[in-house]
């Protein structure tokens, strides 16, 4: 990864504080609170060049914006979005069985993987009830 940057560490500590899967304005605002000098840009460079170097996973979810969390060390976490309240539930996931049955099936071999599935919660479910 690129040199150290105070902003850098800033915004990595921003995710870990917040720990609800934050997006990028999310993180914007809360580092800009404690650092007033940090950019929006900046913020959002080094999300990507963090998602890059697999520090930071960024979770896509539809039409909504991406949300992050600090993954450095985490391999084979997957994640439930309740389509409704967008709440996300993370779990972990055998990939390896996974992995070796899309390459029977289909051949390919795989280097990079991130699961996410939709779904309605317990509690949004409950409540349309």
């Amino acid at each position: 990864m690129a040199n150290y940057s105070k902003q850098r560490e800033e915004i990595i500590e921003t995710i870990k504080l917040l720990n609800n899967y934050p997006t990028a304005e999310e993180i914007y605002f809360t580092t800009k609170q404690k650092d007033p000098a940090v950019s929006r840009s900046t913020v959002y460079r080094n999300l990507n060049m963090l998602v890059k170097n697999k520090v930071l996973t960024q979770i896509s979810i539809s039409n909504d914006p991406s949300r992050y969390e600090y993954s450095k060390n985490k391999k084979n976490q997957g994640y439930v979005v309740c389509v409704k309240c967008k709440k996300i539930y993370n779990f972990d996931y055998n990939f390896g069985t996974l992995k070796d049955d899309i390459y029977r099936q289909y051949g390919v071999e795989i280097f990079e993987n991130g699961i996410v599935i939709k779904g309605i919660c317990k509690s949004c479910k409950e409540a349309s009830n």
